[in-house]
């Protein structure tokens, strides 16, 4: 495995470069400062891609740069980043429903995203599901009657776990998604990791191809599965949520090309 030959580089956050302990605090995992240096000095470009959607992608750069990683605003990539480019399939003005803290609604308004509620009739084209500190039986019906009528269901993630600190976190989008889908009998599209519209997103920012990157993270269902859809170098690491995971279990076509313990092996590779 020669990771030098990768013009490119995608990192997953939590599990990967750093572990939880708070919504607001994160540390550094051990090797993951130098890692990104290295590929900076290489002149090479890296982005960070988590699904957590509850603040704008460059809180999570502030955050990262306080646990003393060297990422710059503009380098993480968020569902919030990936349902803007869902949208500019659909023609005209498009309203959205929006299941979101405070800090991502107005993130979203503030790049134009035209945020409806779907009451007294307002028309609903796209239920989006990010992350949400609150929810009620109204907001979700609301939702469910809106997809129903046609409107597009869209979630950040639909696995139900992140890794944390303490062992994995429960995801609420998930838990959101899964309630409107069951009641309106459709399919989620995911806009956050895996999916196509990440593939692109990747390749916008870096200006590299697809399968000229390499995809390293903790979890095969997120991170592995997005690079094998850009056709990437995938690399699994072993500090976040997939530390027990038994390989030989897992079919040839969705294994990683590479396996670590932590980041910090990956110095030798680069």
């Amino acid at each position: 495995m020669r990771l030098d030959r990768a013009r490119g580089f995608v990192f997953d956050i939590d599990g990967t470069l750093v572990h939880r302990t708070g919504p607001e605090e994160v540390h550094a995992i051990p090797g993951a400062v130098d890692v990104l240096e290295r590929i900076a000095a290489s002149g090479r470009p890296f982005a960070v891609f988590t699904n957590g959607s509850h603040v704008e992608p460059d809180a999570f750069a502030r955050q990262l740069r306080a646990a003393g990683l060297p990422v710059a605003d503009g380098q993480v990539l968020t569902p919030l980043c990936l349902v803007q480019a869902f949208l500019e399939h659909f023609r005209g003005e498009v309203g959205v429903l929006p299941f979101a803290t405070e800090a991502a609604r107005a993130y979203l308004e503030d790049a134009g995203v035209r945020l409806v509620d779907g009451r007294n009739g307002a028309r609903v084209d796209v239920v989006f599901v990010a992350h949400a500190d609150r929810t009620d039986f109204d907001e979700l019906e609301r939702a469910a009657r809106a997809v129903i009528a046609g409107a597009r269901l869209l979630t950040g993630s639909y696995v139900p776990a992140y890794a944390g600190a303490n062992g994995p976190i429960l995801s609420r989008g998930a838990m959101i998604t899964a309630a409107i889908a069951k009641a309106s009998s459709a399919r989620p599209v995911v806009v956050g990791k895996p999916s196509q519209a990440a593939v692109r997103e990747m390749r916008r920012r870096l200006g590299v191809r697809s399968d000229e990157m390499a995809v390293i993270g903790d979890d095969l269902r997120l991170d592995v599965a997005l690079g094998h859809l850009g056709r990437s170098t995938t690399v699994l690491v072993r500090s976040g949520i997939s530390a027990d995971l038994d390989l030989a279990t897992v079919p040839e076509k969705r294994r990683p090309h590479l396996t670590v313990g932590t980041v910090a092996e990956l110095l030798e590779w680069l």
